[in-house]
């Protein structure tokens, strides 16, 4: 854990005795302190081509009234900073008079070991391993043209002190692996990725070579792919595959449902809290207390525990993500869903691990119930409107259903409608919920946080599929 006082001409005494002079006549707020220390490393067409390293050190300090957020950022932490930033924030609030400043509860609760995946595991044994990526997929098939294999990892230190010298601690550890592999035949290019994640060190994914199966179904992708043909289109039945598909669910209903926009009232959900805006069967959570994963958190960015969720239960909107500031407005409390991507940043509503729960399915049982439509089991890139829940997928792994039987892959397929409307098609949820690979960065307003998403296999019965067949 960082101490952010050892360097500098501030002291804790110094930092509380701002903090209450900045907010004592303040709705909420916060002196936020971060440590960020984070390293990437890439190989691509047989050589290293990228190597770094950063470290990042600051603080951000925030002051609320109302609806007015008050925020100064500095990269320089020390008594002359900190006093500047107090001045700023008052000249922006100086007609602030309120008193909320609600305590934040405490927790015991780790979801994630104190660790630096960066130190924990030397560069020279990091470009080892991706030159045996390198090596193991191009000894696999003559038809491999490209390998481009990549590291990522962080240690995030926090200290949030908020009025009357509360002070919150967190060590966030982060890692990713990602292999991308193209093929070639008969003048034919296509390409497969995958990767894997989460609040761990290195070797918890890479011990005993388990680098391989990522590259097993990295390969594998880029195979199927090769063999796909020109996608249908039109409205039909889509099966859902279980694990990354969810992001779908993440980004065409999840923003949908964070507390700013329903507050502002530009959420299609504004207005159906206790309503049925799902069909029977589907339950989804937001939820970030589960061990180790990408999206979870033991605080979110202003101190307050995280929990498990309950959005939507069996297809009754219960509950929206809130941070402090919409929950106050809101007259609700907040669920931990307070992030930001660094000091340098402000709080927003965002998304942990969100899921959707498992159902009494199977997903033979979707498949053999569809006389014409496509099997999704893996997305790319896409657009989405957050407002209106409005989206367009790209999948990246699909297949024709003929006659209830899966047929040959397809390559081109879109996904094409709009979040809420989505929920009310779903008539079949499987009994395979799967996690994500751990993989997943969520944007909005500019900043971009890690997150999970999870679901079983899902039966849409009906969706816009835009394909390339003519």
């Amino acid at each position: 854990m960082s101490n952010f006082f050892e360097k500098t001409d501030l002291t804790r005494k110094d930092a509380e005795n701002i903090v209450s002079d900045t907010l004592n006549k303040c709705d909420d707020g916060e002196l936020y302190f971060e440590d960020s220390k984070s390293e990437s490393i890439m190989l691509d067409d047989n050589k290293i081509k990228s190597s770094n390293y950063s470290s990042d050190l600051g603080f951000g300090f925030r002051a609320i009234s109302g609806e007015i957020v008050a925020y100064s950022h500095s990269n320089e932490i020390s008594k002359n900073s900190l006093n500047q930033s107090s001045k700023n924030l008052k000249s922006t609030l100086k007609s602030s008079n309120s008193t909320y400043n609600q305590e934040i509860p405490k927790t015991n609760k780790k979801f994630y070991n104190d660790i630096n995946p960066i130190e924990e595991k030397n560069l020279k044994s990091k470009l080892e391993v991706l030159n045996k990526v390198n090596d193991y997929l191009r000894s696999k098939d003559t038809n491999v043209k490209q390998v481009t294999t990549s590291f990522s990892g962080e240690q995030k230190s926090i200290e949030i002190i908020r009025l009357g010298g509360q002070s919150i601690t967190d060590v966030r550890p982060l890692v990713r692996f990602n292999v991308s592999v193209m093929l070639e035949k008969n003048g034919r290019k296509e390409t497969g990725v995958y990767g894997i994640g989460g609040r761990q060190s290195y070797d918890s994914y890479l011990d005993n070579e388990n680098w391989k199966n990522v590259c097993d179904e990295a390969y594998r992708i880029a195979s199927v792919n090769l063999e796909s043909k020109p996608a249908p289109a039109g409205e039909m039945k889509v099966v859902l595959g279980p694990g990354w598909p969810a992001i779908l669910i993440h980004e065409a209903i999840g923003h949908g449902l964070e507390g700013d926009f329903n507050r502002k009232k530009t959420s299609a959900f504004h207005n159906l809290m206790g309503q049925r805006v799902a069909s029977e069967g589907v339950t989804i959570v937001d939820d970030g207390t589960i061990d180790k994963r990408r999206g979870s958190l033991t605080i979110d960015d202003e101190g307050t525990p995280t929990e498990r969720t309950v959005l939507i239960e069996n297809g009754i909107l219960k509950n929206f993500m809130q941070d402090r500031l919409n929950a106050r407005l809101m007259k609700t409390k907040s669920t931990g869903n307070g992030r930001r991507e660094s000091y340098k940043h402000v709080v927003l509503p965002r998304m942990r691990n969100t899921m959707m729960l498992s159902g009494k399915n199977t997903q033979d049982e979707m498949i053999s119930s569809v006389d014409k439509g496509i099997f999704a089991v893996s997305f790319g890139g896409g657009q989405v409107d957050i407002t209106s829940g409005k989206f367009v997928f790209n999948c990246t792994e699909a297949y024709e259903i003929i006659d209830g039987k899966i047929g040959s892959p397809i390559k081109g397929a879109t996904l094409i409608g709009d979040g809420p409307s989505i929920l009310k098609e779903v008539s079949m949820v499987g009994n395979d919920m799967m996690l994500d690979p751990g993989i997943g960065t969520c944007g909005k307003a500019g900043q971009g946080v890690p997150v999970g998403v999870a679901q079983p296999s899902i039966l849409i019965d009906k969706m816009t599929v835009g394909g390339t067949k003519l």
